[in-house]
């Protein structure tokens, strides 16, 4: 049941794509006809929201019941009283799930009309209001208080303080203007803050703007699942090698009771900025941040100085995760993505350089997980065979939790292999929308079933190193 159109590619990737996911070894063992359906249904999927909402709870401050009782009343009040449940999930015991009620379609569009960005415009549709930087034109006499409906312009064609526009555009829903139109694009330089209060969002999810902010942290599903299958221990050294913005690093922290030492790193100072911020907020010590290239982190040789950051010497970590660098395919909801097939394919060799220091930080016996989260061959299971012929000395292993279903064929990988890998596919369960009548109908367990599945696309592999090569 497609509420947006398909996501939509540059040609040369959409042809990429549909090579990748028309392959034979995928043809000769599910026939042409599911292959084809498997994959129409991945591209509607990926234009659409997750049916739930997932937030991790900072176990470390504070229980999940607590935390549970606090959000319900939370979006109780956001929702008017409406009651839409909080459920805990029986395997991932530090997240609570909000299911996702939409798409509406019976919302009345109003003439008084907002353009926001592409980026904006998902955030809506994840529950976000609308702020000032994400507003690119609006109807000509818009003043504050005034009933707008809220549109994404999702090609970027809409030209800035434009006072209507004709292009291509997905209504996102209804809001209250805080702003007049003239204050939005004043002079004076760029307003900050809120720009549209959202009333009837086309999908009704909880804004998490201020909400518990040491209490919770906004994370998707299959990215909490990561933490668990490194499965990090009280007092050892763990390495994040692409940690930005610290989702991770801060949920291995709290795994590990925040004794021993996560070391976080990411190239950009303004993310590695966020994750000492995030590290901050969540109360946690452990976490050591530092703003270096993962692919020049390994030293040859002791160092003369004192410091503690990278580079390191080989087989200074007890685990490493490397959640890579990638194209980015899996994240939802995203309706036109625009890199070009240069820009895709150049992510391979980068993890490839990114995994070859991993192995070498790593300790004899120490665990390896390589995740990403897009969907397609080359940046997942094409990166697992690579990685067991080039490094003897790994082998990979089952995980725990498996959630999400088994690897996806054409890389030359055994069945075996396959089952050891987990690919969150976001077209493994049928596209539905969730109003508040069926959602009281579901029993508990349907419900974390359509959780674990119709999340974004992810893929995660683990690898444990058997001896010191």
């Amino acid at each position: 049941m497609s509420f947006f159109p398909k996501i939509s590619f540059q040609r040369e990737v959409e042809e990429y794509l549909t090579k990748v996911f028309r392959n034979n070894e995928l043809i000769a063992a599910l026939g042409t006809q599911e292959v084809e359906s498997k994959y129409q249904s991945l591209l509607s999927h990926l234009s659409h929201p997750p049916s739930f909402t997932t937030v991790r709870v900072n176990t470390h401050l504070a229980s999940v019941n607590h935390v549970k009782k606090l959000l319900f009343e939370e979006i109780q009040k956001q929702f008017k009283g409406l009651c839409v449940p909080v459920l805990e999930h029986p395997k991932l015991q530090d997240i609570l799930l909000i299911p996702v009620i939409g798409p509406r379609r019976d919302l009345k569009k109003h003439a008084s009309e907002v353009i926001v960005g592409a980026q904006c415009g998902y955030a809506v549709l994840r529950g976000a209001h609308v702020y000032v930087p994400g507003i690119i034109s609006t109807s000509r006499f818009m003043k504050a208080g005034d009933l707008v409906s809220v549109y994404s312009d999702i090609e970027g064609k809409c030209k800035r303080g434009a006072k209507e526009f004709e292009g291509v555009k997905v209504f996102l829903g209804n809001g209250i203007s805080e702003l007049s139109r003239s204050e939005i694009f004043s002079s004076s330089g760029p307003l900050n803050g809120l720009g549209i209060r959202m009333i009837e969002p086309v999908y009704l999810s909880p804004s998490f703007d201020n909400v518990l902010p040491g209490h919770l942290f906004l994370q998707n599903l299959p990215s909490v699942v990561v933490s668990h299958i490194l499965n990090p221990q009280p007092g050892e050294r763990i390495l994040d090698m692409c940690a930005a913005p610290g989702g991770k690093t801060t949920h291995l922290a709290t795994l590990m009771h925040d004794q021993g030492e996560v070391i976080a790193m990411d190239k950009i100072a303004k993310k590695v900025k966020k994750i000492k911020q995030n590290a901050e907020l969540l109360q946690l010590n452990c976490i050591k941040a530092f703003c270096y290239d993962g692919t020049k982190s390994l030293s040859v040789e002791k160092r003369e100085d004192e410091r503690e950051g990278p580079p390191f010497l080989p087989e200074s970590f007890d685990r490493v995760l490397l959640d890579a660098p990638c194209s980015g395919m899996g994240q939802r909801p995203n309706m036109a993505y625009s890199s070009t097939l240069k820009e895709v394919t150049s992510y391979q060799p980068l993890q490839r350089k990114l995994f070859t220091v991993a192995v070498k930080l790593l300790k004899p016996g120490g665990v390896l997980v390589y995740s990403t989260c897009t969907i397609t061959l080359s940046e997942n299971e094409e990166q697992v065979a690579w990685a067991l012929k080039t490094f003897p000395c790994l082998q990979l292993q089952p995980q725990e939790p498996h959630i999400g279903g088994e690897g996806m064929r054409g890389a030359g990988l055994s069945l075996d292999q396959l089952k050891m890998l987990q690919r969150f596919d976001p077209a493994a369960v049928t596209l539905r929308g969730m109003d508040i009548n069926s959602l009281q109908d579901s029993r508990e367990d349907d419900l974390i079933s359509l959780a674990n599945k119709d999340c974004i696309g992810f893929f995660i592999a683990k690898f444990i190193k058997s001896n010191g090569k």
